[in-house]
């Protein structure tokens, strides 16, 4: 089978995320007891123990969601040695963890970028209040022209039928319900603390590209799928360009996943808590298998399932 790794992002985070997997596998550990000494707290007894309003936090959440996302990495590639993906992508922050995945960022600058991307997010989400908003059912067209009339912006293009906006929070709570009157079937506020991928980010694109300028970077031996672009990112000038434009340009999942399909991809496998991208992978493209691996149970039906051959 010819496999794509790929990462979830932010609202995928819950109390107790990664405990189990730590507690059976001696490389989830390792990975965890690196990201505590890398960033001067305990972020592993957050993701096991919260409380949850500080897990969810943006600067909490990010490094929370990379953090278990490698550490289910590892112990993929300990269990199966052999299983080399084609591509790898990340939606949003997990563009983070493909990046690593991708030996283009060494998982320690990576952890500190993201902290440094979550507290830069924070900021401005403090200067101006934004929120963002999962819309079901609706045509992209209609919606699109809900966001022209409220001020806010499409964020995710997640798969048919689910688009995510983003935007000040008083003009999302109008998006919302104009975006109902005009046939969506369903509005589900996400469980995120600011407004990425939206114009509120401006001001923390601009202070995060110095962070982005003088992280370490290589160019990736995998090839890693742009959120801005669902293209490949071949240099180093391209990944930071994208890592800075990303925070305020759409994530094109739904392009990113058939750009994949189309190189011969036949199954995806998420990395990190819940499985919300094999979801909407399965949404994207019925004729590719999706399957999430994040915790022991599934690592072991995933080994139980899939035989590598060499």
């Amino acid at each position: 089978m010819t496999i794509a790794f790929v990462f979830p992002s932010q609202g995928s985070q819950y109390v107790g995320m990664a405990q189990d997997l730590v507690a059976a596998y001696p490389d989830a550990r390792a990975i965890f007891d690196q990201a505590d000494a890398t960033l001067g707290f305990a972020i592993s007894s957050l993701c096991f123990n919260g409380p949850n309003d500080v897990l969810t936090d943006t600067i909490n959440a990010q490094p929370a969601l990379l953090t278990h996302g490698i550490a289910a990495l590892h112990v993929l590639q300990t269990i199966k040695p052999d299983l080399a993906p084609a591509f790898v992508a990340g939606h949003s922050l997990g563009e983070y963890s493909a990046l690593v995945a991708a030996d283009a960022l060494d998982f320690a600058d990576a952890l500190k970028l993201v902290r440094e991307r979550g507290r830069v997010m924070k900021a401005a989400d403090q200067k101006t209040p934004g929120a963002m908003a999962a819309l079901l059912g609706i045509d992209t067209a209609a919606l699109e022209g809900v966001c022209a009339e409220t001020g806010v912006q499409i964020a995710n293009y997640n798969a048919p039928g689910q688009i995510v906006i983003s935007g000040e929070k008083g003009a999302l709570n109008r998006a919302v319900e104009l975006a109902k009157a005009r046939g969506a079937k369903r509005a589900i506020v996400l469980a995120v603390s600011i407004a990425s991928h939206s114009r509120l980010m401006e001001n923390a694109a601009r202070e995060f590209a110095n962070a982005v300028a003088n992280t370490p970077m290589r160019a990736p031996k995998i090839p890693v799928i742009s959120n801005v672009t669902a293209q490949p990112l071949n240099t180093v000038e391209e990944i930071r360009h994208e890592l800075v434009a990303q925070l305020t340009s759409a994530v094109q999942w739904t392009k990113t996943i058939e750009y994949i399909a189309a190189q011969g991809v036949t199954t995806f496998i998420e990395l990190g808590p819940k499985d919300v991208l094999a979801g909407l992978i399965r949404r994207i493209n019925k004729d590719v298998h999706a399957v999430s691996v994040g915790d022991v149970a599934s690592v072991k039906g995933f080994g139980e399932q899939y035989k590598v051959k060499k």
